[in-house]
């Protein structure tokens, strides 16, 4: 539900300084988690609530998981639902756009309480909070590699996001190698994401795309990669990295 058992060989790239590294798996979830400390059991019993909440809202609403149009959440319904049906809504696509990211942000605001530093990545859609400027790589699979993107630390979590026609399990509509969104959730940073990349056709595309996403409230940064060639906009500082992830 929460992602697919893909290869994750750029985990071995991620070493954020300070911070303990560990992976959750339940189910088909699989998360590495950051923090200051190791908080795997906590972690683990916060994924497998989320899961069952969610399964149990897709039994009864098995329409929530099939559209790809945004599908409206009851007032009373699991948190994380109501996250995958907002950040639907305001990108207009389906609510399961946004579960990876959700996934995150629910897990990473769980487990601030017991570390001021979090980053959850959950099939390369990540939730970040802390007091430390971070280097997100962005992958795409062709000549735009070596790219990264820093994250300013601030007083608020963000979440940042990417969807991709050419690399991963993504659905997209679109051509664009990377479609990758800065936001103040990973939720919406998912839910964006799509809706970039099924935006993205041709080179002649990039312009509107990148308009349409910034354009969403709680949108930072749009980055997009097609044929090559990189597009982007917002608060985004685009930085060098090393071509070899390893």
């Amino acid at each position: 539900m929460a992602g697919r058992f893909e290869p994750r060989w750029y985990r071995r790239a991620v070493r954020p300084e300070g911070l303990v590294g560990f992976r959750v798996v339940h189910a088909e979830t699989d998360i590495l988690v950051h923090a200051v400390r190791d908080l795997s059991e906590h972690a683990a019993s916060v994924v497998a609530r989320l899961r069952h909440e969610l399964e149990s809202y897709v039994a009864a609403r098995p329409l929530f998981a099939e559209s790809f149009t945004p599908v409206p959440a009851e007032p009373a319904a699991p948190a994380i639902v109501r996250s995958m049906a907002a950040a639907a809504l305001a990108a207009g696509v389906g609510p399961f756009a946004a579960v990876a990211g959700a996934f995150a942000d629910e897990v990473g605001e769980e487990l601030l309480s017991l570390s001021a530093q979090v980053i959850v990545e959950n099939g390369g859609d990540i939730f970040v909070a802390g007091d430390a400027d971070r280097l997100v790589a962005l992958w795409s699979g062709d000549d735009a590699d070596g790219i990264g993107l820093r994250i300013k630390a601030g007083s608020q979590p963000c979440g940042v996001a990417t969807s991709s026609a050419t690399v991963g399990p993504s659905v997209s509509l679109g051509r664009a190698s990377a479609a990758t969104v800065v936001a103040e959730c990973a939720a919406l940073a998912d839910a964006v994401a799509s809706g970039v990349g099924n935006r993205v056709r041709s080179l002649a595309d990039v312009a509107k795309a990148l308009d349409w996403g910034r354009r969403i409230e709680g949108v930072r940064a749009v980055i997009v990669v097609v044929d090559g060639s990189v597009g982007a906009v917002g608060d985004v500082e685009l930085v060098p990295l090393p071509r070899t992830l390893g």
